[in-house]
């Protein structure tokens, strides 16, 4: 894909930036230089490289989920003004 100062200027447009006329051709060339890169890269032969989510080893670092406080209901409906059934009783927001 070849990067035209028209493209430059309607991502100039999408971005609400406004760059001066020596800044667009600067926008152009780096663009340019990125996909020249990416074109580099989809050339390597990539068989049987696995692929990876993050380049150095991460690992998940997680614990064991235990309950710590129990069965709370009892003292949770002791605070609420009104009760009914084990729930609390809210009023009623619209009819």
């Amino acid at each position: 894909m070849e990067i035209t100062k028209d493209l430059v200027q309607y991502l100039e447009s999408l971005g609400r930036l406004e760059l001066s006329a020596e800044d667009e051709e600067k926008t152009q060339k780096a663009l340019g230089d990125i996909l020249g890169y990416f074109d580099q890269l989809s050339e390597l032969d990539t068989e049987g490289v696995e692929p990876l989510s993050h380049a150095a080893g991460v690992a998940n670092v997680t614990r064991d989920d235990v309950i710590a406080n129990g069965d709370m209901r009892d003292a949770v409906l002791s605070n609420a003004p009104e009760t009914k059934d084990g729930t609390i009783l809210v009023p009623k927001t619209f009819d």
